[in-house]
């Protein structure tokens, strides 16, 4: 399992994280995304490579 996170200064607040993983991913008060959970190695790729900003890293 893999453990991302999230940069609050890059993050646009798209909801495709949240969208597509929504046991890993969730919306903070500001509208930005946070991680609440871990995601398998293929999951978390796919995650940091969909992510439009580049916001999520390991």
């Amino acid at each position: 399992m893999v453990r991302l996170t999230v940069d609050e200064n890059t993050c646009i607040g798209c909801g495709l994280c949240v969208g597509t993983y929504d046991t890993a991913f969730e919306f903070d008060g500001d509208g930005k995304a946070v991680v609440i959970s871990d995601l398998d190695e293929a999951s978390a790729e796919d995650a940091i490579a969909n992510c439009p900003v580049g916001a999520i890293s390991k």
